[in-house]
């Protein structure tokens, strides 16, 4: 093969060197459908840079270091202490509710029911923290719960 020319439809290119095939109508299909979902994911991501959640964290050691100073400070006793931990998805919802609501400039059905949440977590850590009567605050619980219910029946949106 050293003298041989080579013909016309034979390659000429070195081994190593890719072949330019246009790219087929599924190719670009799928290069296009790639694009659009990174550009999504790129969208998300600065979405949760932006919503400002790490707030959160900053909110729960305040509150946190306020009860253990009242309990050295003025003898203030907390007997179910870990019950503040379930105040972590309390400003997780209320969180949630001022992203939406910064997004959507409306108060629609998602936007309450993160405030509702948020409310119902509370009541939950309050009962526990001053252990009050679970007799009265079930009750609230159903009011609130028949609340969210028709409010989400009436309003719009």
């Amino acid at each position: 093969m050293s003298g041989q020319t080579p013909s016309p439809g034979e390659n000429n290119k070195p081994a190593n060197t890719p072949a330019l095939i246009p790219p087929t109508a599924d190719q670009e299909g799928r290069d296009t459908h790639r694009s659009a979902r990174e550009a999504r994911r790129e969208e998300r991501r600065a979405q949760r840079s932006s919503s400002g959640t790490a707030w959160v964290g900053g909110v729960v050691l305040i509150v946190l270091g306020v009860i253990f100073l009242l309990q050295n400070v003025r003898g203030f006793t907390l007997n179910n202490w870990w019950a503040l931990f379930i105040l972590i998805p309390a400003f997780g919802s209320f969180a949630d509710a001022w992203n939406t609501y910064r997004q959507t400039a409306r108060l629609n059905r998602r936007v309450r029911g993160a405030l509702i949440s948020g409310c119902v977590f509370l009541l939950i850590t309050a009962a526990f923290l001053f252990n009050w009567n679970w007799g009265l605050v079930l009750p609230v619980l159903l009011i609130i719960w028949g609340v969210t219910l028709l409010l989400n029946s009436l309003l719009p949106d």
